[in-house]
């Protein structure tokens, strides 16, 4: 009798782990693993019909990384619309006269993310520069007795959450969003080493540089062989100053490295200034409209005469970027816009100083509208860099159930990266089944100690599978984490694909 009962506690067994090897891969191979003893893990896998897979620690609020980006950009689907672009205009005070503007020129920002930027989805920065003076000849001006503005009152000026870093503000990843932004907020700089080992390293602006800034680089010294770049830099909006620490291997080649740049609205009217001197139209110099104040009364923006306006490419362009490359300062602006376009709807008018705050409450008070519970969920940023962002698996499935429903579902989900596709997860299950691993649309998120992946399974056969793994505080290398994260991935594509 004992044998047979046993018998049939094996076969239940057995036909359970048939049944479901998602939640055996987890009890068995994650639960047990000595490098996940001291870390916290979160999983949750629910099919089409809201039905769990797969579960562990499914409701307990964890650090998302760049997984909270897929929260950003399908807020941007959802109440900006995939054709919404960033808009820029070009506008005037005081009065013309004789080819002369006697008074300012202001450049007023729409938060375009790719004003000026590098990525291959912005337009030309002179083509864009060649619209606006072309309004302004347009306009009979030949000379501005005044100056260029730079007008960024769409957003507060917080340049960036106060909930990031300072280690990380200085780098490329942590330049935040402005109203009125210029090459996604960066300044590029040429770093060449010296001769011999210990030798200063020089650091020249290139492009994109506030010339009001000033650049401290005597601490840079030139590396051993083979050493690479260990240059850092540090930079606040408080002050138009950065200071440059580091090394440089003295083996390298010269190169063009672009950090933050936490001026870039004056660093657009500066360059924007410059392109009309080359054109024979000359001004003043450049402001912001927070310098202006000083000195002045600034007209509102409606009180201006507005001339010219320039677009940016659509909203689904630049998620698509967001998502396969982990853009953090598209989804920072994407983030603010949505607070933004909330508010305008609420109060039916133009708003403007638009904060983080502003906007956390707007998105809080959108998903309860919506009958998304905010239990698990706490968003500080639109990126995940802020460490005071804490959502559940649980939640971002709800979430994901909610994008299902958007008319534009297919095109925000493939704007997820995806194994062996480009982007963040072009490695990632590198010798696992192509079939598979096509069916998987998933964001990846790192920052040190936690490791993430969220998104979709696509599968013929099981329908559409919502999913998060959130790994966090692990002590070990990220290396020896994530073999498991990526069994995870495989045996979930696996269980779609019904293998």
């Amino acid at each position: 009798m004992r044998k047979l009962l046993a018998a049939a506690l094996l076969l239940v067994s057995a036909l359970s782990f048939g049944q479901n090897k998602v939640q055996a891969y987890i009890d068995t191979q994650m639960k047990t693993n000595p490098d996940l003893q001291n870390a916290i893990v979160g999983i949750l896998a629910v099919d089409r019909n809201g039905k769990e897979i797969a579960s562990w620690n499914a409701d307990l609020p964890m650090l998302t990384a760049s997984t909270m980006k897929t929260i950003t950009t399908g807020l941007g689907y959802e109440v900006l619309g995939p054709d919404f672009r960033f808009s820029t205009k070009v506008a005037y005070d005081g009065q013309i006269k004789d080819g002369v503007l006697n008074g300012n020129l202001y450049i007023v920002g729409g938060a375009d993310p790719t004003l000026a930027s590098r990525d291959t989805i912005a337009f030309p920065i002179d083509s864009i520069f060649g619209i606006w003076a072309q309004a302004i000849r347009d306009a009979g001006i030949r000379r501005i007795n005044g100056r260029i503005v730079a007008d960024d009152r769409i957003f507060e000026n917080e340049t960036i959450p106060d909930t990031w870093c300072y280690g990380d503000i200085g780098y490329d990843y942590g330049s935040g969003t402005t109203g009125l932004n210029f090459c996604e907020n960066l300044s590029y700089f040429e770093v060449a080493p010296g001769l011999e080992v210990g030798d200063p390293v020089s650091i020249k602006g290139v492009y994109a540089v506030d010339p009001e800034m000033t650049f401290d680089v005597k601490d840079v010294v030139t590396g051993e062989p083979k050493s690479g770049d260990n240059t850092e830099f540090y930079a606040t909006p408080l002050a138009p100053s950065g200071k440059f620490l580091g090394s440089y291997a003295v083996d390298r080649r010269v190169d063009t490295i672009a950090f933050s740049n936490k001026f870039g609205p004056a660093t657009c009217a500066s360059e924007f200034n410059k392109f009309l001197a080359s054109q024979g139209i000359d001004s003043k110099g450049f402001t912001t409209v927070d310098q202006l104040e000083y000195t002045s009364a600034v007209p509102q923006q409606e009180e201006l005469n507005y001339i010219a306006e320039t677009f940016s490419p659509e909203l689904r362009r630049i998620v698509k970027v967001t998502n396969t490359i982990s853009n953090n300062f598209f989804a920072e602006t994407i983030f603010k816009t949505v607070g933004r376009v909330l508010l305008e709807k609420e109060k039916g008018e133009p708003v403007t100083g638009v904060t983080y705050w502003m906007t956390r409450m707007a998105v809080n008070k959108y998903f309860k509208e919506k009958g998304l519970s905010l239990t698990g969920y706490t968003q500080r940023d639109g990126s995940g860099l802020s460490r005071e962002n804490y959502v559940s698996p649980r939640f971002f499935t709800k979430f994901y159930d909610m994008m299902s429903k958007n008319k534009d579902f297919q095109e925000y989900m493939h704007s997820f990266p995806g194994p062996g596709r480009p982007g963040t997860l072009r490695t990632v299950l590198r010798h696992g089944d192509p079939a598979v691993k096509a069916t998987i649309y998933a964001k990846s998120g790192s920052l040190s100690g936690v490791r993430c992946y969220a998104g979709y399974v696509d599968s013929k056969k099981k329908g559409l599978i919502r999913f998060a793994i959130l790994t966090n505080n692990y002590s070990c290398p990220t290396g020896k984490v994530q073999p498991k994260i990526e069994g995870f991935l495989e045996a979930l594509g696996n269980y779609g694909a019904n293998k």
